[in-house]
């Protein structure tokens, strides 16, 4: 990314930012720098696991710049093997001051507890929400089906989440990240499916004759998005999970709806259509007791895959000059930024819960990589690359 486009980046987006009620750095150089040498290891295997994970999400936050000597932020502290667990504790100073602006303990996996560490150092240092210990869904061919796995936010971690031997596409969280809903082939047709991670549970939501995908729970956990052509075209439809009931949004006989997505106070569902029969998808937004939608994307060919984030805004896919970019939009006025990239496709986009990270897919000579994308000034970051290729991020709340 060169240095103009970063300033470009950083005076444009704060006023997509600002009617979100989200800070950002006023200067991509600025960062707040950590000192880490006062946080000792017992050179176990579990300890040096630990603190390499904690360096590198205080790293990725884009807050932050860890070093080893001469930070403005100091952590003291020890960690050490407990059994099969690990035990930690830290405190954070401010050196000018040397105010306390963090003391706690930690005890469990070392990856875990140094997720939990990296977002309780982040918000005490900055005020900000941190995304260390979110968790990412995606899609991924590593068995030569499109099965479903879950990955760290970092990138590692890496474990399967379905084992079907058929197609599992379109993964999205619910609300209380304890639950994630998709489309599965494994009746060949496809169905809309939700899987509860605590009692590894998996049960059918929607088996509709024709197509049944697009699937989004509500903020309140209580209805479900979805796509589905039981009546002879792709339609937006709303389903009660308790009681079955169906709502149907969409009356667009030309044209096919995909990929509905809720607001924030799940008043609204934002969701690509190619009105007209034209066959170039763009973003709309209708209200969730119906009425008339309104377009919000007007510029690139294509626009698809939206994804409303905490803060506010709708980040997409959109096609510029023959390749996918990714788009920032504020629904209110359809003010779009894009993201300067590498020239590769990016797809997919997914907001982190700090609501200035995106992970994607990232697409260069037929291989698909996750990526971390950072809206105010760092670099494109490598999650995960290679055994196989990876698809259709989303991030946990």
């Amino acid at each position: 990314m060169k240095k103009i486009s970063i300033l470009i980046l950083c005076a444009v987006l704060p006023a997509l930012y600002a009617s979100a009620q989200v800070r950002v750095v006023k200067s991509s150089d600025r960062k707040i720098t950590i000192d880490l040498s006062g946080l000792r290891g017992s050179g176990d295997v579990s300890s040096q696991t630990f603190l390499q994970t904690l360096e590198k999400d205080l790293r990725l936050s884009g807050w932050l710049d860890p070093v080893r000597a001469g930070g403005e932020v100091r952590v003291n502290g020890a960690v050490s093997p407990s059994g099969s667990e690990l035990k930690a504790g830290c405190q954070v100073v401010r050196l000018n001051d040397q105010s306390m602006l963090l003391s706690k303990n930690y005890n469990g996996q070392p990856r875990e507890q140094a997720h939990r560490m990296a977002d309780d150092i982040i918000e005490a240092v900055t005020g900000h929400k941190g995304f260390a210990s979110m968790r990412i869904v995606l899609v991924g061919n590593r068995t030569g089906k499109k099965e479903l796995y879950l990955c760290d936010s970092d990138g590692g971690n890496v474990r399967p989440l379905t084992g079907e031997g058929r197609i599992a596409i379109g993964p999205n969280w619910g609300p209380d990240g304890r639950s994630i809903v998709y489309t599965s082939y494994m009746r060949d047709f496809p169905d809309i499916c939700r899987i509860d991670l605590e009692r590894n549970r998996r049960e059918t939501l929607a088996n509709y004759g024709g197509l049944n995908t697009g699937a989004a729970i509500s903020p309140d956990g209580k209805e479900l998005a979805l796509i589905l052509s039981k009546d002879g075209n792709p339609e937006l439809y709303i389903k009660n999970i308790r009681s079955g009931k169906l709502t149907r949004l969409t009356n667009s006989p030309r044209a096919a709806e995909a990929s509905p997505d809720w607001s924030p106070d799940g008043s609204q569902l934002v969701y690509a259509s190619d009105q007209g029969g034209t066959g170039r998808p763009q973003l709309y937004i209708i209200s969730r007791d119906g009425g008339t939608p309104r377009r919000i994307s007007s510029r690139g060919s294509e626009n698809v895959a939206p994804d409303w984030g905490p803060n506010g805004l709708i980040v997409c896919s959109s096609r510029m000059g023959g390749q996918y970019v990714i788009a920032v939009i504020q629904p209110s006025n359809g003010q779009t930024f894009y993201l300067p990239l590498d020239g590769a496709d990016y797809e997919d986009p997914s907001w982190a819960p700090d609501g200035r990270h995106i992970v994607a897919a990232r697409t260069f000579q037929y291989q698909s990589s996750l990526y971390l994308l950072d809206t105010v000034s760092d670099r494109p970051v490598a999650l995960l690359q290679g055994g196989g290729s990876w698809y259709s991020p989303a991030c946990s709340p």
